[in-house]
Order: C-alpha cells, then sequence, then structure tokens
C-alpha cells in the first residue's frame, strides 16, 4: 500500500477538540494529520457561551482563529475531507477517506462527536441549536425567565425538566404522547406548577429557526420562546467501533483519563466520550494530546 504520508498521529475532526489535541502535539513537534469534513455538529448556533475568553462568539469564530493558530505549527498538516474507513496495520493504523485518499500514523484520535437525530416534526431540525437547545450551561441565561418547553418523557423528561426550573418557572412538558412518568414524578411536577401536554407534536414554526409556536395534532398553537430536548444521537463516525472501540451504556465511546480508549493506540475526545460542551471539548483534547505525547515517548525510550 502507497500512503500519501505516513504521520505521527491522525486526528479525526477538527473542530474545538481535534484542534486542541493537534496543538498539544504541535507544540510537542509531533508530526500530525487533522483530518475534517467541515461540518460541526454546532454550525447551527448563532453564539457559544460559558467558556472563557470566547462568551458570545460564534462557534466560526472561534474554530477559525483555532485553525489559525494551530496552523502555525509546522508539523501540523490539515486534510480536508471525511474519513470513512480504518483498520489496524503492522505499524499503526491506517485510514481511507471518501475520495479514496489514505494514510497512515502509529497512533489515532477521534475527535468525531456525534450526530443528533431529530425527530420528524416539520422545523424541528431547523430550530436546533437556534432556539431548540440542549444545555443550559450552554444557552439557557439567554431564555432565563422566558416561556420554554422540554420536549420529552420518563426519566429524561424528568430530569430536563428539574434541571430548567431552576433557569425559568414559566415551564411546560411536551411528552409527544401518553407521559410515562413516576407517580413521585408526577407529583413533583405538580408541585411546581409544570404543565404536561400530552397532544403529540405536529409542527414548530419558526422565524429563521427561532420558536414562534408549538403546533399541536388538533392544530391548536402554544407559543415558547425556547425548548430543550436530549435527542437520540448516534457515533458520527463508526470507525471507532469498526477497530473494536468500546461504548458506553449511553453510546459514548469508553475512554480512560488520559483519553485511551480500549483499543490500544487509539483515543477519543469531545463530544463522542464527553459532556458536550465546548471547554469540556477544549480540555479533552488538550489531555488527549498530552496522553498520546506521553505514550510516545515512553514507547520510544
Amino acid at each position: 500500500m502507497a500512503y500519501n504520508r505516513i504521520f505521527d498521529v491522525i486526528i479525526i475532526g477538527g473542530s474545538y477538540s481535534g484542534l486542541a489535541a493537534a496543538m498539544s502535539l504541535g507544540r510537542a513537534v509531533r508530526n500530525v494529520l487533522v483530518i475534517d469534513s467541515g461540518l460541526p455538529c454546532n454550525r447551527q448556533t448563532p453564539h457559544s457561551h460559558n467558556f472563557l475568553t470566547q462568551d458570545g462568539r460564534t462557534p466560526k469564530q472561534i474554530s477559525t482563529l483555532a485553525k489559525e493558530q494551530v496552523a502555525q505549527y509546522p508539523t501540523v498538516k490539515f486534510h480536508n475531507g471525511l474519513a470513512t474507513s480504518g483498520r489496524k496495520i503492522e505499524t499503526g493504523f491506517e485510514i481511507t477517506t471518501k475520495t479514496g485518499d489514505t494514510f497512515a500514523a502509529k497512533k489515532l484520535l477521534f475527535a468525531t462527536g456525534l450526530k443528533d437525530i431529530m425527530p420528524e416534526i416539520p422545523g424541528f431540525a431547523e430550530c436546533w441549536g437556534i432556539s431548540i437547545i440542549h444545555c443550559p450551561y450552554c444557552h439557557g441565561y439567554e431564555v432565563r425567565n422566558e416561556k420554554t418547553g422540554i420536549f420529552g418523557n420518563g426519566d429524561a423528561g424528568f430530569h430536563h425538566a428539574q434541571l430548567i426550573s431552576h433557569w425559568t418557572k414559566d415551564l411546560m412538558i411536551f411528552t409527544n404522547g401518553k407521559p410515562t412518568f413516576t407517580t413521585e414524578q408526577l407529583a413533583k411536577i405538580e408541585k411546581n406548577n409544570i404543565n404536561i401536554i400530552e397532544m403529540e407534536v405536529k409542527q414548530i414554526e419558526h422565524e429563521k429557526g427561532q420558536i414562534t409556536n408549538v403546533v399541536l395534532k388538533d392544530g391548536s398553537k402554544i407559543s415558547l420562546k425556547a425548548m430543550y430536548t436530549r435527542p437520540k444521537f448516534i457515533q458520527h463516525s463508526d470507525i471507532p467501533a469498526a477497530l473494536g472501540c468500546e461504548m458506553t451504556e449511553h453510546g459514548l465511546l469508553t475512554v480512560d483519563a488520559f483519553q485511551r480508549t480500549s483499543m490500544p493506540g487509539v483515543y477519543a475526545s469531545g463530544d463522542n466520550c464527553a459532556m458536550r460542551i465546548v471547554s469540556v471539548a477544549v480540555a479533552t483534547g488538550t489531555m488527549a494530546g498530552a496522553a498520546i505525547n506521553n505514550d510516545m515517548i515512553a514507547e520510544e525510550f
């Protein structure tokens, strides 16, 4: 097999976590390739919050500056493309992209994030990351004390409602069908004056991603400022699973304190294995970069 180039480390995913790892490895004078398809999961989000020195900036502003800074390290290279397959080889690992480009490295880092699966409700996906949100620490301050919905049911829906009630008391839960809360949960929901809307949601009316109304199956409308949900998700890349990396019961990659997966030589950082917040993505990427370099030093010394 002829390779375009052989690297010390290939990082798949060039958003916050991947770039943080690339900076650590670039400063360690490692030959690094960052493969990125250019479609981060937060590309619709208008502003990023709860990240020191970057609060209120757009995700694009943060990632653009990050890439500019990482690109100053001459041993870090970038490849625009989608990694579609990977395999273990004698010297490490081989990665192939959608266009057939093939690269090899001693170590792999997956900073590939997650792919959210939106419910098949018109307008829902268009509002995702704008006014349909998942994290109050990222977005809750901006919609505090506003009329807010929770799209969820059962334990997950209850926990989300409990959490968001700290930011607003004007709250209702859209269960999109029969509620599955326990008796104890229902008592607490009632105690906190949170209405439960059982009727199925037909449509989300919005203006450029900003919710105006939740339209129910019977045609009635409920105006909202924001809605929280935790949609189902899958790993954005299926390469880690194909390589034999273990997953948690929640569908995240299993990693240790140094971002090592269960597959020797393979690491993960960011949303695919940790809390979904920009600062955590950066922190885990920095940790992964340092851990990879330290592991390589131990092997080489």
